[in-house]
């Protein structure tokens, strides 16, 4: 099987691609010692055309592959579209544009909330995956036939895919439900983490405004040494480093050296100093510019009855729609609009998420209408007519 080394080749097979309306596109890659994923083999394919592009070849400019993923003429297919987005946004700073991911599609289509890849093509075309080359290292080369094999058949196998999931949602008239989903795939901002926010990446019981203050200041410092360094987040400090920082505030190398998270002598580092400088900033803002400790939504007593009531709802509408009932509302969404009603700020009274089942929830909330049971069958219907 051929693999595109050469630039001569790569400007033919885009060349060839672009001629459709739609190209599908997936990607290998590797992050599991690096922050920024390692990017090992492009596939692309299109009726009647296929490409398996090295990026790791010598020499080869991936430039007429980013102008392909920017060419508005062309649709770019994925599934589960969002890390082989960011590799594009990484290498290539852009966004592909317009994109269909055939995993947000399947949702709305019906196909469940967590259908995966080979679920969804055997279902649509009765084709079964070879799955077993899907952890191999793929920066060894020469890559083998299996591999490759493996690496093709995720985009020959999308073009169906696509195609019937294409005509399934003109034929629902849900294009558009799509359409909204991918405007926040394909926003820059999607992929741009900002190092003060990735203190939310940590999942931490804390007790103190302070140790949250030390938390969101240690956070941000990794995330910059991570990239910078290009290595994971844990080679840095680990998860657990920063927790036990944030509740015993070390100000000076010997503090940091009594924590049982770090190892032996790294206090003496210029990496640790660097990390104490962020600790001692954080433990001197001053009380009243300290975070709030961030508290769950607590629904309010009475209310979970009306959730219950409004997922019962929620079921019958994904039913009905043949939709994924996660894709209409999430759990939150509906424990907000059983406590807060219209002024709830969730995605399911946004958007076409608000037509298709946040208007009824709305309306359910005011007794507008009901659910009884009727025929041995759970039903809505209108109370006052």
């Amino acid at each position: 099987m051929h693999v595109i080394t050469t630039q001569s080749e790569l400007e033919a097979a885009v060349a060839a691609l672009e001629k459709s309306d739609f190209v599908t596109v997936d990607t290998e890659f590797i992050r599991e010692t690096t922050f920024w994923p390692i990017l090992c083999l492009i596939q692309m394919a299109a009726p009647g055309v296929t490409a398996l592009i090295d990026p790791l070849s010598p020499g080869l400019d991936l430039k007429p592959f980013f102008s392909l993923m920017a060419n508005e003429a062309v649709t770019k297919v994925f599934h589960a579209a969002r890390q082989d987005i960011e590799i594009i946004v990484h290498l290539g700073d852009l966004i592909p544009h317009p994109v269909f991911d055939t995993q947000v599609a399947s949702m709305v289509c019906g196909f469940g909330d967590s259908v995966s890849y080979d679920q969804l093509v055997q279902k649509i075309t009765g084709a079964r995956i070879d799955k077993s080359s899907r952890f191999t290292d793929w920066r060894y080369r020469p890559l083998s036939d299996k591999q490759l094999d493996y690496a093709l058949a995720d985009v020959t196998h999308l073009i169906p895919v696509y195609e019937h999931l294409r005509a399934e949602l003109k034929r629902e008239n849900r294009a558009h439900w799509l359409n909204e989903e991918m405007q926040v795939l394909t926003s820059r901002e999607t992929y741009i983490p900002h190092p003060e926010d990735a203190w939310k990446r940590l999942k931490m019981r804390l007790r103190k405004p302070q140790e949250l203050a030390v938390v969101h200041a240690v956070a941000a410092w990794r995330e910059r040494e991570a990239r910078e360094r290009d290595v994971p987040r844990g080679r840095v400090l680990k998860d657990d480093a920063i927790y036990e920082i944030a509740q015993q505030a070390p100000r000076d190398a010997t503090a940091l050296a009594r924590l049982r998270t770090i190892p032996k002598g790294w206090e003496k580092s210029a990496t640790a100093a660097s990390l104490l400088g962020a600790v001692n900033a954080a433990l001197v803002v001053p009380k009243e510019s300290l975070p709030k400790l961030p508290r769950p939504f607590q629904p309010p007593e009475g209310t979970s009855a009306a959730a219950e009531l409004l997922k019962v709802l929620l079921r019958i509408v994904a039913e009905q729609e043949g939709v994924a009932a996660k894709v209409l509302a999430s759990s939150d969404d509906i424990d907000r609009i059983a406590a807060e009603g219209e002024t709830a700020d969730v995605p399911a009274l946004q958007g076409w998420r608000r037509a298709v089942f946040g208007e009824k929830a709305l309306r359910l909330v005011r007794g507008e209408i009901g659910i009884k049971f009727e025929n041995r069958r759970i039903a809505v219907f209108e109370i006052g007519r």
